[in-house]
């Protein structure tokens, strides 16, 4: 008996492994999964510098090695890639799996089961837009992230946070008032299918955090201050107490990861910085002030560029008000945090559209307005994944960097017809200006051959 109960708790412990990959070759010569691609300009995600006479050669789903005159074993595709930019995959750091696709209509009229095939469609349209790893920064991703490691299903890798935290009445407080006043042992069904969790007090902050490492969370996600498309909260409001988002940031620490906070007023951007949190989500009207903090203390600045144009959400008249606050002060934090020298992060925060999910690149692009090409595309690469490695041993994708073109790096590579560091713009349709979609070696698209 005692031996067949450890076996089964091994059985258990590894089929519940959080997010380690699908097995992969390591890379090694004579993989059967080879590429080389010749005759690209290598935009490496970290340097404005092309790399020029130069061939890349993916082996398993690393980049093996990267030269001049590549030859390549006789089993290898060969791709001819003379007047494309070859570059990484993009990353998307604020992303919402569950959401981006799903009216608010079909997630009140339905269960889990169709909101992961719902997340299952909306990753897959990410990764043929080109974004090869999402930071999903709320929702029930935990079964997405798995399925797609093991192949179940085809998107990015998936950072998930897994359900935000919330207060009673704040950004992601979804329940009818009718649902209220509530018990610990009346949990209401969003909540039991990891949509959101409320905790009020140290203790349920602790608990819920804890809850989530347990299911696989990368980072946590904690609401610090009033939402848009929430009902209750306006949005000056500041949510948790200290003590409360100083345990979330404490039981995170713990495991070696950080907390990253839904903050779009000043005071909650600062609340959350008293606390130790090290990425800051939105901060729309921040400071000049908190922007020399967030600098100062090295957090990580995940905005958007929310503007009231053909990407901005379709919204009720109480929404509409909180969002024309927001929008109010994007033009500031990008130009006054780029003079600081802020470390922005680039995440879109779709919501509720898949019309507008499928404006992903797009979004990127939108940067264009405030940064360089070459800024928007290195924060998009290089600088996201400097983000995802704050994740710590958490991190469940350590056999090479992300967001990168160098040998030992996972080989996520888009071929784009056009060089992207003079016409942004060509990010903004995947459809026609990538030629090669390469995610962990497999590729997903390629027209050159």
């Amino acid at each position: 008996m005692r031996n067949f109960v450890l076996t089964t708790l091994l059985s258990i412990s590894t089929a519940i492994a959080p997010f380690a990959a699908a097995a992969q070759d390591n890379g090694a010569e004579g993989s059967p999964n080879a590429v080389l691609i010749r005759g690209a300009s290598i935009f490496t995600g970290c340097s404005p510098d092309l790399l020029e006479g130069q061939d890349v050669y993916v082996a398993g789903n690393l980049i093996s090695k990267i030269g001049p005159n590549l030859e390549a074993p006789d089993f290898a595709t060969v791709i001819e890639a003379d007047g494309h930019i070859l570059m990484p995959g993009l990353i998307d750091a604020h992303w919402h799996g569950v959401f981006a696709e799903a009216t608010i209509g079909k997630l009140f009229t339905t269960n889990e089961g169709y909101w992961n095939l719902l997340a299952a469609r909306a990753s897959k349209n990410a990764l043929m837009r080109g974004f090869t790893t999402l930071r999903d920064t709320a929702g029930p991703m935990f079964d997405i992230a798995r399925a797609t490691n093991d192949g179940t299903i085809v998107g990015p890798r998936i950072y998930p946070s897994g359900p935000a935290l919330s207060q009673t009445s704040g950004h992601q407080d979804f329940r009818l008032t009718r649902d209220v006043p509530a018990t610990p042992d009346k949990l209401h069904s969003f909540e039991t299918s990891d949509m959101f969790y409320i905790a009020d007090g140290v203790p349920e902050m602790l608990k819920r955090v804890r809850e989530n490492l347990m299911q696989g969370a990368t980072q946590i996600k904690v609401m610090a201050g009033g939402g848009v498309t929430s009902a209750y909260d306006p949005i000056h409001t500041i949510q948790f107490t200290k003590a409360e988002m100083a345990a979330a940031v404490e039981a995170a620490e713990n495991w070696g990861t950080y907390v990253l906070t839904h903050a779009i007023n000043d005071a909650a951007v600062n609340h959350s910085l008293d606390a130790g949190v090290k990425s800051i989500e939105h901060g729309h009207t921040s400071t000049r002030e908190t922007l020399q903090r967030i600098k100062d203390e090295g957090a990580w600045l995940s905005m958007q560029p929310f503007l009231n144009d053909d990407s901005a959400p379709a919204l009720n008249e109480f929404q509409q008000a909180k969002y024309d606050s927001v929008v109010n002060g994007t033009e500031f934090v990008y130009t006054v945090g780029k003079e600081i020298g802020v470390k922005f992060a680039f995440g879109t925060d779709v919501l509720f559209s898949a019309e507008l999910a499928a404006k992903q690149g797009a979004i990127l692009a939108k940067l264009g307005k405030w940064f360089t090409p070459y800024e928007t595309l290195k924060m998009a690469t290089c600088d996201n994944a400097e983000l995802l490695k704050m994740s710590g041993e958490l991190n469940p994708y350590k056999q090479g960097p992300l967001g990168v073109i160098e040998e030992g790096a996972y080989a996520d590579i888009l071929l784009v017809d056009g060089n992207p560091l003079d016409d942004l713009d060509l990010v903004a349709d995947a459809a026609k200006n990538f030629d090669l979609i390469m995610k962990d070696g497999v590729i997903y698209k390629n027209t050159l051959n």
